[in-house]
């Protein structure tokens, strides 16, 4: 097995990934990675960790159009 892929598996792969928040939302996130003493990773990760199951109930866009087709 890879190296990537044992990370992977093991939940610790480390690759850097650029995503894109509107300024008072990264100020926001900065502004609680500052008061918690803890990296922006860390706050967005917990942030996910916390939210993740209420996001998994939100219909996907594909959903959201079948309903639509079928109301008409």
């Amino acid at each position: 097995m890879a190296e990537n892929d044992s990370n992977k598996a093991a939940g610790s792969d480390k690759r850097k990934q650029s995503l894109y928040f509107p300024e008072s939302m990264l100020q926001e996130i900065k502004d609680e990675a500052a008061r918690l003493d803890r990296s922006l990773s860390w706050v967005v990760q917990r942030a996910w960790k916390m939210a993740r199951l209420e996001i998994k109930k939100i219909p996907s866009v594909n959903d959201v159009e079948d309903e639509s087709e079928e109301a008409g």
